[in-house]
């Protein structure tokens, strides 16, 4: 995994997960509007569901296997880039919670695009899959804002010595 923590790699993943989410907002309108990735509530998703067009369906099912699929995989590589790149010999601990995000991420894709194929019962899974995901994210987030900051304070020291 310490390719991760290479400068090119965290810029690429940056930036794809800066696009990504362009993305996103572009296809929302597709879908009708909500995502299912932004509810935890099992019954509130189905609400979602049934009040989706085929079309809307199929869209949204189709987002969530490309984009929701590249997206996760490219946070995790630029939270996961930067704790392994600034925490040191820490870093392998500090980056798990990106790849834990990574992993939660995908598995609640594959509950959405079951649910959106008709299996509305896989839904169940969200009550604790969405709350995972955003809690490692945030996690991962906040171990990546002090892996930015020990770069920087090593940034200020080289060039002060």
């Amino acid at each position: 995994m310490s390719f991760l923590a290479r400068t090119p790699v965290i810029w690429t993943s940056f930036v794809l997960m800066l696009v990504i989410g362009v993305g996103f907002s572009l296809f929302r309108p597709m879908v009708g509007g909500a995502l299912l990735d932004m509810t935890s509530d099992p019954e509130a998703a189905r609400t979602i569901i049934a009040t989706m067009s085929d079309a809307q369906r199929t869209a949204h099912a189709w987002v969530t296997v490309l984009l929701d699929t590249a997206y996760p995989l490219a946070y995790g590589a630029f939270l996961g880039g930067l704790a392994l790149r600034f925490f040191g010999r820490y870093g392998r601990y500090a980056a798990l919670p990106a790849l834990g995000v990574v992993i939660i991420d995908l598995t609640e894709n594959l509950v959405q695009v079951l649910a959106l194929a008709g299996w509305v019962d896989a839904l169940d899974a969200k009550a604790w899959l969405t709350p995972l995901k955003f809690g490692l994210f945030f996690l991962a987030a906040g171990l990546a804002v002090i892996a930015l900051l020990i770069g920087v304070v090593n940034l200020l020291r080289k060039r002060r010595a």
